[in-house]
């Protein structure tokens, strides 16, 4: 099965018929996500995307902003780009602290973490891109509690992926935040679904 790479204005579904079925939607998406999360360190988390995620994302915005037909270009704009293209996974990566001292001298630090990102499969390293619709680091090198990273692989490292048992590690190599973590079985086979 080919992956679905774009959301288009046909596929954005009544508001009314969305509000009737939300409610079992957002379950049949937790259970989803539930294969495509990954925790990195003590308080990161990659959330990789893909058509599915992102169609719900645009309907929840739709959902709750209520912008109408006027809105829906904007939200097709935003998130279109985080759907994995064919030979690429993409990651919302959070940096999750309850305590907001702690989150903001730790993000502090952070600068440039999201150019760190890397995912490692067969010996090799896929070096993560960040989303280009901003700079999520500041000037003063505070990095952003929210990254979008693409990680583009391949045709020899999609096959590594795609593997039945693959070791797959995904991690930073931030001088702050150096953390690694070996992605379940689970997840891995939910994500090789991405490649076409």
């Amino acid at each position: 099965m080919i992956a679905k790479h774009e959301i288009t204005r046909d596929d954005i579904m009544p508001m009314e018929r969305y509000t009737v079925e939300r409610k079992e939607r957002r379950r049949a998406l937790v259970e989803a996500k539930r294969n495509r999360r990954l925790e990195v360190g003590p308080v990161c988390s990659f959330y990789f995307e893909n058509y599915e995620t992102m169609w719900n994302q645009i309907h929840e915005m739709l959902f709750i902003e209520k912008g109408g037909e006027a809105q829906i270009a904007d939200e097709l704009s935003a998130y279109n780009p985080l759907i994995p293209k064919g030979r690429e996974l993409v990651a919302t990566v959070m940096f999750e602290m309850d305590d907001p001292v702690r989150r903001q001298a730790l993000l502090a630090k952070l600068g440039g973490v999201e150019e760190t990102a890397f995912i490692q499969i067969a010996g090799e390293s896929v070096t993560g891109r960040p989303e280009e619709d901003l700079d999520r680091t500041n000037a003063s090198g505070k990095a952003s509690s929210v990254q979008f990273i693409h990680f583009p692989f391949t045709d020899a490292q999609v096959d590594a992926f795609r593997a039945p048992g693959a070791q797959v590690v995904v991690g930073f190599k931030h001088p702050h935040y150096g953390h690694m973590s070996a992605m379940p079985e689970e997840v891995r086979a939910a994500l090789a679904e991405d490649f076409d």
